[in-house]
Parts: structure tokens; sequence; C-alpha cells
């Protein structure tokens, strides 16, 4: 093996120029496939990353997703009811609290009550509509970003001030209203109720930014009109990936829809798994392109040395051993290219990683960047494999090439 290496490392140095464009070759795809990685999935984590601080991991509400099935049905098989409703049926999740303290009991997170209504908002002369989300500030802390996506004020100042609420920075942009104005708020059972702004949020996202309005729970159930209304129950758990088992669970014991943050984006993750496939497939064809330069080296290393193969071929090495010295100069211009190219592909993101953005319709500063190990394992097993086998084919040809032909000049 010794001397196999030895035979494949003096042809690489004799054809230095060429081995160099080669190795650059390669180490330009690999660096700039660990880059593109790199951008990509750190734009996807960041853009997720987003997704799941703006909401809570599940939602509970007073919703089932299929009737509840009548006496009769579970008397007779062949009984079946459709359309069933109460006269009057009541808005809200039936005992709440009591709901709340038994899934605090397994669910490795926090619980929160909300209140969700829609409502008219009216201040100079302006008319918009809006949510409304009465929440618990202690509870809410725990549950959401809100706290830390306040921007002025706090989530303390909804104690401070008779029906105060917490507005999005472009809702109140919109409505030109600032800290301690007051404003009207129309429910959708006609009920006014006069609110004092304590605070603005900025999520980032522009339809929450402009329609919602955080108020106290009492403040909210005054405006439906429903004294001890909760339709809503928010679940933050510690593991966001494992959102939907137990957003399955809580539904299967309590009969309410439960809906996971990952349900309620599926066409979104759905688009980054094809972002994803797009995204290998440029960097496989990156690779591959370089790998066509190591093909043209070994292919002209073999042509030029074919009065060497046939003193070796004479000298009792087998065809498979000549094929493997030429498979092995390609691993090492492989090998020295994916070495130099992880380089590359680490500085050039940190270059990335250091563009600064400036946009009114962005919070980030800078380009996100995720580094991970796997990309650079990904981009150099690739371009191996990709060296591997574009040395094959000339090592092919090399291996069949037969000493007496060679040396008549009939090759």
């Amino acid at each position: 093996m010794n001397l196999v290496l030895s035979i494949a490392t003096t042809h690489v140095r004799a054809r230095m120029r060429q081995t160099i464009v080669g190795i650059l070759g390669v180490a330009t795809g690999v660096g700039f496939s660990v880059m593109m990685a790199a951008l990509m999935e750190g734009s996807q984590r960041d853009f997720t990353a987003q997704l799941i601080d703006s909401m809570a991991h599940i939602s509970i509400t007073d919703q089932r997703r299929s009737a509840p099935p009548q006496p009769a049905e579970a008397t007779f098989d062949a009984a079946e009811l459709h359309g069933l409703k109460t006269v009057a049926l009541r808005p809200g999740i039936k005992n709440p609290f009591a709901i709340m303290a038994a899934l605090e009991g397994w669910i490795p997170g926090a619980v929160a009550p909300s209140v969700q209504a829609k409502a008219v908002i009216r201040f100079a002369g302006r008319d918009t509509a809006a949510s409304v989300i009465g929440i618990d500030p202690r509870r809410e802390e725990h549950v959401s970003k809100l706290a830390t996506q306040i921007r002025q004020g706090s989530l303390a100042a909804l104690y401070k001030s008779s029906n105060a609420v917490i507005m999005g920075d472009r809702l109140a942009a919109k409505l030109g209203a600032r800290i301690g104005n007051t404003i009207s708020l129309t429910g959708g059972n006609g009920r006014v109720m006069a609110v004092t702004v304590v605070g603005f949020t900025h999520t980032g996202i522009s339809s929450l930014d402009e329609t919602q309005v955080y108020t106290l729970l009492k403040t909210a159930q005054i405006l439906a009109g429903q004294t001890g209304l909760v339709n809503e129950i928010r679940i933050r758990t510690r593991d966001a990936m494992a959102a939907r088992d137990v957003a399955a669970r809580i539904e299967n014991e309590t009969g309410y829809k439960s809906v996971s943050w990952l349900e309620a984006n599926e066409d979104l993750l759905s688009a980054f798994q094809i972002r994803n496939i797009i995204m290998y497939t440029v960097v496989g064809a990156i690779l591959l392109v370089a790998s066509f330069g190591t093909y043209n080296i070994v292919s002209t290393i073999t042509h030029e040395k074919t009065r060497d193969i046939a003193i070796m071929k004479s000298l009792g090495f087998t065809s498979r051993t000549v094929r493997r010295i030429f498979v092995l100069e390609a691993l090492i211009i492989g090998i020295i290219g994916m070495l130099i190219g992880w380089a590359l592909g680490y500085v050039l993101s940190r270059i990335m990683g250091t563009i600064e953005i400036r946009s009114p319709f962005m919070d980030a500063t800078h380009l996100p960047i995720y580094y991970s190990f796997f990309h650079y394992v990904l981009a150099g097993v690739v371009a191996l494999i990709a060296s591997g086998i574009a040395g094959f084919f000339p090592a092919r040809k090399a291996a069949a090439l037969q000493p007496v032909d060679i040396i008549r000049g009939a090759s």
C-alpha cells in the first residue's frame, strides 16, 4: 500500500499546476456548498423560531373537530344523526381551570387561559377591526414571548389602569394612538368599552402587529358579555417539536380541538421540505461540476503515464493495483480540496453573517447563519464520492491497457 500511495503522490506532484486547479475546483465546490447550506438552513431556522415565538405551541379552543355522538347512535347501529345543535350554544370551554389543573399535572411546560374576541376599534374618527386577546399576565409570560415583544410599557401595566390594553405597534400607527390615549372598543354583541393604551408590542409579523390587542381576562370577558368566559387555553411545551403528540393526547382526553403550531403551519413546513430538496440538489450539482475538473486531471495523467503503466504491469502490477493507483490520485485531490473547502466554507459563512441588513420590513440586522457539522460532513462526503467516481473511469481505462500494446505504440 505504501508503494501504491508513493506512486500516486508522485503522479499528482508531477502535474502540480493541473493538480492545484483540481484542488481549487473541489475546494470551491465544497466551500460554497457549506456556505449555501448554512445560509438556507439559518434562514429557515430563524423563520421557524419567529413563528414558534409568535404563538403558543398548542392552542385548545372551545370547538370540536366533530359533533359528539348522540345516545341513539350509541344504541342503534343504523342510527345516524346530522345537524343537531342546542337552541342556545354557550361559548367557552367548560370548567377551564379544572382542565388546566389536570393538564399541568402531566404536560412538560406551561398552561395559560385566554379569551379571544373580535372588536372594532374607534379612535380619532378611524375605525378598524381588531382581535382582542384577554390574558393572565402572570401565566402569559410562560407560554409566549409577549413580555419580550413589548416595545413600550410592560405586561404589569395592564394592572395599573382601568381597562388597560397593549396593542400592536402597526395598529397603533394606523390609528395614530399613543401611550395614555383612551380608545373605544365595540364587541361583537354591540357592547362599547372605553380602554386606555398602556403599551405597544412588535412581533415582526405584520398580520399580527396590525390586528392584535391584549388586555386582562376580566376586561375581555366584559367586552364579550360573558363572565368567566375562557374560550382558549394556550400551552408552551419544553420541546416544541413534541407539540403535535401532546396536542393529540389533549384532544383525546378533553374532546376539545387542540391545534399544535406544527398543524397550524403545515403548508409552510411542507414548503421548507421542498426548499431543502432544492438546496441539496443545488449543492450536489455544484460538487458534480467540480468533479469534472478532477476527471480531466486524472484522465490527463493516465494518458501521459501510459509508458509508466506498461512498466508497472511488466513488473507484475495487477490491473487492480493500477486502477487503485489512479483512483487514489483522484481521492488525494478530493481530500485536499475538501479540507481547503471546509476552511473556505467557514470563512464565507462568517463573512455572510457579518452582512448588515437595513429594512423597515425586517427585525433582523444580519443574515441568519446556522453552523452545523452535518453541512461539512455532507459536502465532504459528496466531494469524495464525486472525486472517486471521476477517478474511476480513467483508472479503469489505465488498468485495461496491455504492456505489449503500449510498447508497440498501439495505444
